[in-house]
């Protein structure tokens, strides 16, 4: 998943950042309400980690401008902020979520995982195309009944497929899920990291259209291949 994280505190703001990327989501870290508006409306992300005491423009006022924009962005709140009245005014003005700090990683990862899974109409956090089965709890996945530990970035990588099963990705889409801002990107990456799924699982797990990128087929193109 592509995360924007807009947090002040250097140090609070790194540590979540670590957090992030050991979970296999890929973030772009942004210091103040000026940037983080910026960011939102020139980039794609599918869910915002948003402090409310920011410099240059406080949170509230980028999360009510995104909502009037029609930015229907998933939206995380983080704040030291503790009162009735913050936390009201946030979910009033369109946040999915509210989180004070400080706060553990484990729930951070797990109300991120609540979100998801309700903004994509999900009961449960299992992704399936119906051959292949992803649990973004242990990063496992189940194919043919057997089950492999995956690394961050194959889950990543096989986390944006199955997302959209039958769906091609290009290559900058994929470097855009697995990658934050500032992450060197080797040219053959996304090749590297396929290659390691289909030795993990099988070769016509995901499959390439020349030129064009890769995708996960759905169940019945994948027994017939």
């Amino acid at each position: 998943m592509r995360i924007l994280l807009v947090e002040d505190d250097h140090m609070l703001g790194a540590a979540t950042r670590e957090a992030l990327r050991d979970a296999a989501h890929a973030v772009d870290w942004v210091l103040d309400g000026a940037s983080a508006m910026a960011a939102a409306q020139g980039g794609e992300y599918e869910l915002m980690l948003l402090d409310l005491g920011l410099p240059k423009r406080d949170g509230l006022s980028v999360l009510q401008s995104l909502r009037q924009g029609g930015s229907n962005m998933p939206i995380l709140i983080l704040t030291a902020r503790d009162g009735l009245e913050d936390r009201v005014r946030g979910l009033d003005l369109g946040a999915d979520d509210y989180l004070v700090k400080p706060f553990e990683s484990a729930e951070l990862l797990a109300r991120i995982r609540a979100v998801a899974r309700r903004q994509g109409g999900q009961a449960q956090p299992v992704l399936t195309n119906g051959v292949l089965e992803l649990d973004p709890v242990t990063r496992e996945v189940r194919f043919q009944n057997q089950t492999q530990r995956l690394t961050a970035r194959e889950y990543a990588l096989l986390h944006a497929l199955l997302l959209r099963p039958g769906a091609i990705l290009s290559r900058s889409e994929l470097e855009d899920r697995i990658y934050g801002w500032n992450e060197e990107v080797e040219s053959n990456a996304v090749e590297f990291l396929i290659h390691s799924l289909r030795k993990k699982l099988a070769p016509e797990v995901i499959k390439n259209v020349r030129g064009v990128g890769w995708l996960v087929p759905r169940a019945e193109s994948t027994s017939k291949a």
